[in-house]
């Protein structure tokens, strides 16, 4: 590894190690700070939500990880902050209180890593490593990897899943009436006898709700449709989730039947127009976990759409 910084007399690096255990460019980097300084410190990112795809370990076994192989640095953490001001002046103020007032100070870096982010006062190096090692990539390759029979697998999955914020999951639903407002176009599942509203999951990289509901309606009718209304939220009784911490919570919207011949896929069996007049009062028809949502619909939608 090139070193490219002057001789200062701490060495301190910034990095996320989000890896399950030091690869060579790791290695590499810290050895050359450590061979570099007589002391070095290194701040671990903290990001503001544990047990993530791009943050899945703590601060603890990240730290304990660096340890084993680096015993001699001292290992603390920076958190994450919404502002890159914010955060540097966080970190100038660590560093002012680990540091002596006669010591001189420089932050290290890879190409990729906080250098573009930092505006504090202390110098920063980029160190150019021979060798790089994705860590993204290198936690996909242990994703696509089959669970180890070993109890202590076992524990560090258990113990991610306990670590986890509770999560609500965001679905959308949306109520399809025809041109006058008096036929309601269901849905109905595979092994299911009752129907329900055409909807599913929020995809995270969707602009909108909106945008959902237009997915969802061409994958599982093919048809097209207004523009979606917002009508209300509620929680949902889904059997999946009824006893676990996790809930789901869905956005009801409707919409009139524009065009096209209704046209079941995805994972639905069979759709149909049910005239609203003929639907029971109790909703016998519809799938209890969409009764009200159903109910919902008929009774505000004349006023939305």
């Amino acid at each position: 590894m090139k070193l490219k910084a002057d001789a200062y007399d701490v060495g301190i690096v910034v990095g996320r190690f989000q890896v399950p255990e030091l690869h060579d460019a790791h290695l590499d980097l810290i050895q050359t700070v450590c061979d570099n300084h007589d002391k070095v410190i290194i701040f671990l990112g903290l990001a503001p939500v544990m047990v993530t795809r791009e943050n899945p370990l703590d601060f603890e076994a990240r730290k304990q990880m660096i340890l084993e192989a680096f015993p001699q640095v001292n290992v603390l953490y920076v958190e994450d902050q919404a502002s890159d001001e914010v955060w540097s002046k966080k970190l100038d103020n660590q560093i002012s209180r680990l540091v002596h007032p006669n010591q001189t100070s420089v932050i290290y870096g890879s190409r990729d890593s906080f250098i573009a982010h930092y505006s504090g006062k202390y110098p920063v190096a980029e160190l150019v490593s021979d060798t790089y090692v994705s860590g993204t990539e290198a936690r996909k390759r242990i994703s696509s990897r089959s669970a180890k029979a070993t109890a202590d697998f076992r524990a560090g999955v258990v113990w991610a899943s306990q670590a986890m914020f509770p999560k609500c999951y965001a679905t959308v639903d949306v109520a399809i009436f025809d041109e006058d407002g008096e036929r309601i176009l269901l849905a109905r599942k595979e092994n299911e006898t009752e129907y329900r509203l055409i909807g599913g999951f929020s995809d995270p990289g969707s602009p909108s709700y909106e945008a959902d509901v237009r997915r969802e309606v061409s994958e599982e009718a093919h048809i097209d449709i207004t523009d979606p209304k917002y009508l209300c939220s509620m929680l949902v009784d889904d059997w999946r989730y009824r006893r676990e911490v996790d809930k789901i919570k869905t956005l009801l919207f409707v919409a009139k039947y524009r065009s096209g011949r209704p046209t079941p896929d995805d994972d639905i069996l069979e759709l149909k127009w049910f005239d609203i007049s003929s639907l029971s009062t109790e909703l016998t028809e519809i799938r209890p976990e969409h009764r009200e949502l159903v109910a919902k619909a008929v009774a505000l939608a004349p006023t939305t759409i």
